[in-house]
């Protein structure tokens, strides 16, 4: 593994990268993140690891001093949603998100619930966003659509691919991009890529970094590049946020 013991990661890029912590068991999830915590302000709970640890998964995280986004993709009734969102929240996450599929009135449910969850921990709003188009879907066409209802229902930002971050931005909405990549990187099931300096010059708020980190031969020096380009991008006008 490349030495390391000299970096200091920038905080400001920090806040800008989520790992994905869908790796196996809670305790695989941990040696991740004590791993790679330096470089990622965010860590995502995602389905797999909530379906293995439950609300453990969650608290362990936040004890230890991370940002924690519950990738839930709720998509239901509006009264589900928000009773689940409600639980979600009340285990201090800091960002949640349903499908934007569901409708104005789902998403909207969602929010509330969650806000109030929060509210209910005498925690801030935190962070509500919607998911649009999968990545791994290559037909996009009902994004503008999704992007729309995510805004009208209120919503902080959407989970979108890069390309569809500028309408994101327009709309108000701070894009959560995943399907990130190296450029020589392999795109496993992901049928809409980018790399990490092409995603925030596209407006990207957030990047999800599962597989390009947990998969690669050196994490840690895998992720000193997703930071070197994010902080390229960060000093450059190109970047809109």
């Amino acid at each position: 593994m490349a030495d390391l013991s000299e970096t200091n990661p920038d905080p400001q890029v920090r806040a800008h990268c989520v790992l994905g912590l869908d790796v196996g068991g809670l305790d695989d999830a941990l040696a991740v993140a004590q791993l790679l915590s330096p470089w990622c302000g965010w860590m995502k709970v995602g389905m797999e690891l909530a379906a293995e640890a439950g609300p453990t998964a969650y608290r362990v995280f936040i004890e230890q001093g991370s940002d924690v986004f519950a990738d839930t993709k709720f998509h239901d009734i509006p009264n589900t949603v928000y009773r689940a969102s409600r639980v979600i929240g009340r285990h201090g996450v800091g960002m949640m998100n349903v499908h934007a599929a569901g409708g104005v009135e789902m998403v909207r449910a969602g929010l509330e619930g969650f806000r109030e969850g929060r509210a209910d921990r005498g925690l801030d709003a935190g962070v509500f966003i919607a998911v649009t188009v999968l990545t791994s879907e290559p037909d996009a066409s009902a994004v503008e659509a999704r992007l729309d209802i995510a805004a009208e229902a209120g919503c902080d930002g959407v989970v979108c691919a890069a390309a569809e971050a500028p309408l994101a931005r327009a709309r108000g909405l701070a894009p959560l991009v995943p399907g990130i990549r190296f450029a020589d990187g392999e795109t496993n099931d992901q049928a809409r890529v980018t790399t990490p300096g092409d995603a925030m010059a596209a407006g990207a708020e957030w990047l999800v970094l599962a597989r390009i980190l947990t998969a690669a031969p050196d994490p840690q020096a895998a992720a000193a590049a997703v930071h070197a380009e994010v902080a390229s991008r960060l000093g450059s006008a190109a970047h809109p946020a």
